[in-house]
């Protein structure tokens, strides 16, 4: 099988709440949404927000967590200029500063934010990958 990811789906407390928080904080239009799921596309996938006790019982588990999830996002500049204006962008929306950009040990750069229902946030300089025009993972060493 060869490694891809299509879709990231978050399973979200409110729906619209959250559907609102990506159109006027990161400014992407959705392509597909209903009372029940909302769709953007994003660089060769699709984040998908559904709403947390539907996504649980699609996947045919329990709705009975709370806290951190376990995972983050990432999204990859290509310069610590651009982390920095992204960073400072999104917080300016109404995004929550976890960790503010800065050097990290291995030679990148990066910070975090986090959304309304505490979905991580990476935003990071990666001197070791190479962005097409898009934004897309090109080359990595």
């Amino acid at each position: 099988m060869s490694p891809r990811i299509s879709f990231i789906t978050l399973g979200v407390h409110n729906l619209t709440t959250m559907r609102d928080f990506y159109v006027q904080t990161f400014d992407w239009t959705p392509f597909k949404e209903s009372d029940s799921i909302v769709f953007f596309q994003l660089n060769g996938f699709i984040l998908g927000l559904f709403p947390a006790d539907e996504l649980a019982a699609d996947i045919g588990i329990t709705n009975d967590g709370d806290g951190f999830k376990r995972m983050s996002l990432a999204m990859n500049f290509k310069s610590t200029e651009e982390v920095d204006q992204a960073f400072n962008n999104l917080i300016a929306k109404g995004a929550r500063s976890i960790t503010a950009p800065e050097a990290v040990f291995w030679g990148g750069y990066r910070g975090y934010i986090a959304d309304i229902e505490d979905n991580y946030w990476e935003l990071c300089f990666n001197p070791f990958v190479t962005l097409d025009d898009e934004g897309n993972v090109i080359n990595h060493q």
